[in-house]
């Protein structure tokens, strides 16, 4: 079954058709219709020219050399968050000089001619408006399969544009929907992507690996900037992990990340000693996987966290120590990322992150002012990514839970001295508007007079006015204090502990 395509788009098509030419959506569109998905971007390809579709969308804007025209959006309908749609000529490309952009784009006569020229056959297939499905290369079987593949000879197109290269191992991340960390297991080169264990992972065909293999340092002409774009893809996926492990074996991770090199065989100490994660790169990939966030600085730092381990690394076994890894990690992470022209703010966050993720906490042994050295560090608003950095570097250490009771407890430590939920700072007025405005001597009593206020608001929050506040603190000026602010005190305490009973059931801790 296909997934219906949107009347706006047919209505596109049956424009383009009723002047005489043929009209197809293709690329990622359709692929995304096979897989039942709703798709982001729309591509039209036709044998109009670009002066021809422009006759028929007067208003389109055709700024590139490309062959590609913009539809504005008033042939958009609502349900769609797209910004345009772009209608491109079919067409054949000469020579990529910078591996990257064709010198020459020459338009083709014939859709199979167009085809031709695409990256891989699940980005090669089209629809017309009766949803009738070209697909010359075998392309729905290969989504079928969960199988990358170039359309044609790899290796041509592949020095066409060094950077499908990523593309491919993007793709296998992005579309991968397997559940578990069992590709990290030993084992002997690709072939073993057909197992059981590899089931719901996508892999790339035998040929296009190998092409990628052999081909690997013609990323070397491609800019960081777009390197970063694709890895920045390939991180955000639903399987990070996945693509990582597959930059690595086939050895473009050499021209993105080569410091990742020096993590692969080294052992871990008794704390990750034992089951299949026992090395910093395995692990690593598994605390990547296992990161609970969906934030880039979060899964950066939850896969970086460990990368300056190699260089602090003293003694071998179970008894090896890692001291100052962290601040190793940090400026590794820092140098990585500022290679790759991430954005500043990206960069330290992230560092940030790796940097603190060693943060000690003892429920017995740290208390208020542990916990808030720790958020002076990082900053509140950085808390819970801290947080989920350890989750994940936990649970890539093979354990079975990723929060247990101390990580709970330090949650719970930190919405405590963070939130402060009886306080005189709450009322709407201040010891400095009784001394100015009651005319109340600076002493004993201006704080008395605010804590029974405090009290009352606690038991009636309307209450909690600058008028009705000034109103009642001038009436009790002239009380006998004493008894008042026995009530009030006993009151807030009592206020206190339930919150702080609330906030212990929260994170289900004593």
């Amino acid at each position: 079954m296909i997934k219906k395509i949107p009347d706006y788009i047919i209505k596109v098509l049956k424009k383009i058709e009723k002047s005489g030419f043929e009209a197809h959506i293709v690329g990622g569109c359709v692929r995304d219709l096979l897989l039942i998905k709703k798709p982001n971007d729309w591509d039209i390809t036709t044998n109009a020219k670009p002066k021809e579709i422009l006759k028929i969308f007067p208003d389109g804007k055709y700024e590139n050399k490309f062959g590609t025209v913009i539809v504005p959006e008033k042939y958009l309908g609502e349900e769609t968050s797209a910004n345009n749609i772009e209608i491109t000529t079919y067409r054949i490309e000469s020579a990529y000089s910078d591996k990257r952009r064709p010198d020459e784009v020459k338009f083709a006569k014939t859709l199979k001619e167009d085809l031709s020229r695409r990256d891989f056959t699940i980005n090669a297939m089209t629809l017309g408006t009766k949803n009738r499905l070209t697909d010359l290369f075998n392309g729905e079987k290969d989504l079928k399969d969960k199988i990358i593949r170039t359309v044609g000879n790899p290796e041509e197109r592949f020095n066409e544009d060094a950077l499908r290269m990523m593309r491919a191992i993007r793709f296998a991340s992005q579309l991968s929907k397997g559940n578990d960390l069992s590709f990290l297991k030993k084992r002997k080169g690709m072939g073993k992507q057909n197992e059981k264990e590899y089931e719901g992972l996508w892999r790339i065909g035998d040929r296009t690996f190998a092409a990628i293999k052999k081909n690997n340092e013609l990323l070397k002409h491609i800019s960081l900037e777009r390197t970063r774009d694709e890895l920045e893809k390939i991180i955000l996926s639903d399987r990070p992990a996945w693509g990582i492990e597959l930059l690595v074996e086939t050895g473009l991770i050499k021209y993105i990340i080569p410091e990742l090199y020096d993590t692969i065989g080294v052992r871990q100490n008794r704390h990750h000693y034992h089951g299949p994660y026992n090395t910093v790169y395995k692990h690593m990939l598994a605390a990547l996987k296992t990161c609970p966030s969906k934030k880039l600085e979060v899964r950066l730092a939850s896969f970086f966290h460990d990368i300056g381990k190699p260089k602090s690394k003293r003694g071998e076994g179970e008894f090896s120590t890692f001291y100052g890894h962290e601040y190793i990690g940090a400026k590794i992470t820092k140098t990585i990322l500022e290679r790759l022209k991430f954005p500043r703010k990206t960069i330290e966050k992230t560092a940030l992150l790796v940097k603190n993720h060693m943060f000690y906490y003892n429920v017995d042994e740290v208390g208020e002012k542990g916990v808030r050295k720790v958020i002076s560090k990082v900053g509140l608003k950085n808390i819970n990514d801290l947080i989920d950095v350890r989750i994940g570097d936990r649970l890539g250490s093979g354990v079975a839970k990723a929060v247990p009771y101390k990580l709970r407890h330090f949650k719970y430590m930190v919405e405590k001295v963070s939130h402060d939920p009886i306080s005189v700072k709450e009322l709407k007025i201040d010891g400095n508007d009784l001394v100015t405005k009651l005319k109340i001597n600076p002493g004993p009593k201006i704080g008395a007079i605010l804590n029974v206020l405090l009290a009352e608001v606690i038991e009636e929050p309307k209450r909690n006015t600058k008028k009705l506040l000034l109103k009642r603190a001038n009436k009790l000026q002239s009380q006998n204090l004493k008894d008042l602010k026995k009530k009030a005190k006993k009151k807030i305490t009592e206020e206190r502990k339930e919150d702080e009973k609330e906030m212990k059931g929260k994170y289900w801790v004593k």
